[in-house]
């Protein structure tokens, strides 16, 4: 039998790293597989960084393999080096929990959206063990597998010890070992024999099954996907400047949909190998639609709707579109109070008294020039008088005013200016 989960992610390019893949392969077909993947609770949320691991549990749960999903309650207080040019700052236990229950909360919903309940991963905790690991045991039952001449030669390491401003600290190195530990513990009491994760794991994961396999006697694997970077070369990561978080707290649906829309055709291709998780058949009819006619950007759009049902569920994803085509066609009455503030975020904002709005209102003339629509009254007057401006998507004309009656929810009125100009004034 040729085992699904690697056909899969090799076609869509999700296979970077792995031990040898004919051994990989028989190991995967010659029974019930576990996996896992390790999830470090440095924030209460998670990032579309993130969700690439995710989708790699979802596949891998949708080909047969059991999967189970670690998170670092231990780790965690520690913080991985790899791929981080200084040192992590250290959480309480506290923040730790709370990190976790976040991230919890939003991978069940995920899960929950893509798989059946017979498939849904496990979730376990290192602090389960770690936290009750004396010094003496580990530095005998671990440390000592762990030659520090094969620790100091890892990229991850070396790049580290080679800055003289940065350096490594000693709990920072010990850091793989715990991961390879780990990796002891699930293969011991939860039969996982594979564990997955991004490239810059790939050091740790090699450390875990050589460990694993001097100490168990048993045959684990590894694998790694790419990093999901920028077209800058920078990371989707929850430190980065405009992280793209899965929690509508921090990121709404209807801001995730419009990134994913607004994706270049290059970046949309990847996104979809990456994490759409329709059929390889579909899909590639998806992209062959899209090369024919890329001015309809077929492809965004798909991937916008999937992605944002996967993460937020079809209502925000109904809801998101909505407030789209509202925006195309000027008609933004139509948008609700939840979602306003949202759609406008990025538009320049002023803020006005509200007496302005009271007796006989404000004429538009001089809200466009408060508001830089319009350099002059001469110029405002010239913008009215070719009925290129709407007021809360009305076309108005050259003597129109604005009152506390063209409020909407209360407090923001909205003009534009042609077909894109935006602005916000907002009375208070």
């Amino acid at each position: 039998m040729t085992h699904a989960l690697l056909d899969e992610l090799s076609w869509r390019g999700l296979l970077h790293d792995s031990t040898d893949p004919a051994e990989l392969r028989e190991h995967l077909d010659s029974g019930r597989r576990r996996c896992y993947i390790g999830f470090d609770p440095t924030a209460p949320s998670l990032t579309i960084g993130n969700l690439l691991p995710m989708t790699l549990l979802i596949r891998a749960a949708r080909a047969g393999i059991g999967a189970v999903t670690l998170f670092g309650g231990g780790t965690g207080l520690i913080g991985d080096p790899s791929g981080k040019s200084v040192e992590r700052s250290l959480l309480t236990a506290q923040e730790v929990r709370t990190n976790m229950l976040g991230q919890q909360e939003i991978m069940e919903s995920v899960f929950a959206r893509a798989l059946d309940s017979s498939q849904l991963p496990q979730f376990v905790d290192n602090a389960d063990w770690l936290d009750g690991l004396g010094m003496i045991e580990f530095l005998r039952d671990v440390g000592k597998h762990f030659p520090v001449t094969e620790m100091v030669r890892r990229d991850s390491v070396r790049r580290r010890l080679d800055d003289p401003d940065v350096g490594l600290t000693y709990t920072e190195f010990s850091y793989s070992l715990l991961q390879a530990y780990d990796f002891r513990r699930l293969c011991e009491d939860h039969g996982v024999t594979l564990q997955m994760g991004a490239s810059d794991q790939w050091g740790n994961i090699v450390a875990g099954i050589d460990y694993v396999r001097r100490v168990l006697r048993t045959q684990v694997h590894g694998l790694t996907c790419p990093l999901l970077l920028r077209s800058d070369g920078t990371k989707f990561g929850k430190s980065e400047k405009g992280a793209v978080w899965l929690s509508a707290d921090r990121t709404s649906p209807y801001t995730l949909y419009q990134f994913v829309i607004n994706l270049s055709d290059d970046e949309a291709r990847r996104f979809a190998l990456f994490f759409s998780l329709i059929d390889r058949e579909p899909l590639e009819r998806l992209f062959a639609e899209h090369a024919e006619a890329p001015g309809k950007r077929a492809l965004q759009r798909h991937l916008a709707r999937e992605i944002t049902a996967l993460v937020h569920g079809q209502a925000a994803v109904d809801a998101a579109e909505a407030a789209s085509a509202a925006l195309f066609s000027g008609d933004v009455k139509a948008i609700g109070a939840d979602l306003l503030s949202d759609v406008f975020a990025d538009v320049p904002t002023v803020e006005e008294p509200a007496a302005r709005l009271e007796d006989d209102g404000w004429p538009v003339v001089d809200l466009l020039i408060a508001t830089g629509l319009a350099s002059s009254k001469r110029d405002a007057r010239e913008h009215l008088g070719n009925h290129a401006v709407l007021v809360n998507g009305e076309r108005v004309g050259v003597e129109a005013t604005v009152g506390t009656k063209d409020l909407l929810h209360g407090s923001v009125i909205l003009v534009r200016r042609g077909r894109r100009e935006w602005r916000v004034a907002r009375f208070t």
